[in-house]
């Protein structure tokens, strides 16, 4: 749990939300004891996040309007999100579940791990308020929350790349790292995306993700697939 909280950066004061959090509820029903799992608090956590992330996309574009505002929320705040966000945590090392449920792949079944998400967060809530969940679900989603600002079409640029590709030849770009510079929390990645034999872009970012799609982004500015110049 200590790691838990380190990734998360709080500190719980009341531990047992944290356990309550993590207990999936194969764990209770398989040892018939009456200890509380995490469903009602995953329930709590789903609303805290959605609540987070609707504030951080109001302010960060403030000329959008509601329906493209809901698309961005969507991006961040669907289960496939959720369960990235988890991951990124290790999330599923902490949930504690039934053996059957783990035989069966629970650790890394994204419903569990998406869900313990929403149950951590809420837990946080719980603890230290508002403020201290923002903090921890903003620290723990950076990275995307990052990405949506530098692209906020639907379509991030990665995306855009390969369906323009795609439409000349079945052939997918190839992302490639140029370089890695910085101590290990704060790296800086240099990468490079090629098709068919030619350089189309590269691009800088905090982490791999965030340079392929700068790169991406280059890429569709000159269009060297048509001849593009630099």
């Amino acid at each position: 749990m200590s790691k838990l909280e380190e990734v998360i950066g709080y500190k719980f004061s009341d531990a047992s939300l944290l356990t309550e959090a993590l207990t999936h509820p194969s764990k209770t029903f398989e040892s018939n004891e009456s200890c509380p799992h995490n469903q009602r608090m995953e329930f709590l956590g789903d609303a805290v996040i959605e609540l987070v992330i609707t504030e951080r996309l109001y302010k960060m574009f403030p000329t959008f309007p509601e329906g493209q505002l809901t698309k961005l929320r969507a991006r961040l705040v669907s289960r496939s999100a959720l369960f990235k966000f988890a991951n990124a945590m290790e999330l599923g090392e902490s949930v504690m579940m039934g053996k059957g449920e783990e035989a069966s792949g629970g650790r890394s079944r994204p419903s569990t791990l998406a869900d313990a998400f929403e149950s951590v967060m809420g837990a946080v809530y719980l603890d230290g308020g508002l403020d201290a969940a923002k903090a921890a679900i903003e620290r723990v989603c950076k990275e995307w929350i990052e990405q949506v600002a530098e692209s906020p079409d639907e379509r991030n640029p990665k995306g855009k790349l390969q369906e323009k590709l795609q439409a000349l030849a079945p052939e997918s770009p190839c992302y490639q790292v140029l370089e890695e510079a910085g101590p290990d929390h704060s790296k800086i990645f240099k990468i490079s995306v090629e098709w068919q034999g030619i350089l189309l872009g590269k691009g800088m970012g905090k982490s791999k993700k965030d340079a392929e799609s700068r790169a991406a982004k280059d890429a569709l500015k000159k269009e060297k697939w048509l001849g593009g110049s630099e």
